[in-house]
C-alpha cells in the first residue's frame, strides 16, 4: 500500500457513492488506474465489501444492548459452537472474545424494544453454557464511526 492506496481509502470512507471517474481525479489518477488499484485492494481483502449505512432510530431500532458473557469451558469445540449459536441472531451485531477480568465474551445486540432483547437473551440462555451473565443498556450512543483510522499508516514512510 502506498499513499495513493491510503487516500482511496480515505475518499471512499468518507463518501462511497463516487463514481470511479471522481475517484480517480480526486487522488490524481486515470480511471485504469484507479479500477486496478480497487480490484487489487478487493483480492488483498483491504476492501470487504460495500454497505449502506441506515439510521436504526428510523428503522424502529432504538435500543442497544452490551451482553457479557463469562463461560467455563475455552476449548475450540466450545468457540466453534459458540460462534454458530450467535450466527443464527441477526440482532447480535458484533461479537469479540475479550481478555482481562469480568467476562470473556462481549456481544453488541440493537432491538426494537425491551421485550424483543428479553425474548433474545432468554433463548441465548437456553443454548449457551456459561457461568455468568451481565447486560448492559445504551442511554445514548455518543459516537458511532464507522470509519477506520488510518494516519498510522501515513506515518509508517513516505506515503504522504
Amino acid at each position: 500500500m502506498d499513499g495513493i492506496d491510503i487516500k482511496l481509502i480515505e475518499r471512499m470512507q468518507k463518501n462511497s457513492d463516487l463514481s470511479l471517474l471522481e475517484l480517480s481525479k480526486s487522488v490524481g489518477i486515470s480511471k485504469t488506474t484507479c479500477w486496478n488499484r480497487l480490484q487489487r485492494m478487493e483480492e488483498n481483502n483491504v476492501v470487504l465489501g460495500k454497505k449502506i449505512l441506515f439510521n436504526r432510530n428510523a428503522l424502529d431500532l432504538p435500543i442497544i444492548v452490551f451482553l457479557s458473557i463469562s463461560v467455563g469451558r475455552h476449548s475450540l469445540d466450545w468457540v466453534k459452537e459458540f460462534s454458530e449459536i450467535i450466527e443464527k441472531f441477526p440482532e447480535i451485531i458484533e461479537a469479540h472474545r475479550l481478555t482481562g477480568e469480568g467476562a470473556d465474551y462481549q456481544l453488541k445486540i440493537i432491538c426494537p424494544s425491551m421485550d424483543a432483547y428479553d425474548i433474545l437473551q432468554q433463548q441465548l440462555i437456553s443454548e449457551i453454557d456459561f457461568t455468568a451473565m451481565s447486560t448492559k443498556i445504551s442511554l445514548k450512543e455518543m459516537k458511532n464511526e464507522q470509519s477506520l483510522p488510518l494516519s498510522h499508516l501515513r506515518r509508517s514512510g513516505d506515503l504522504g
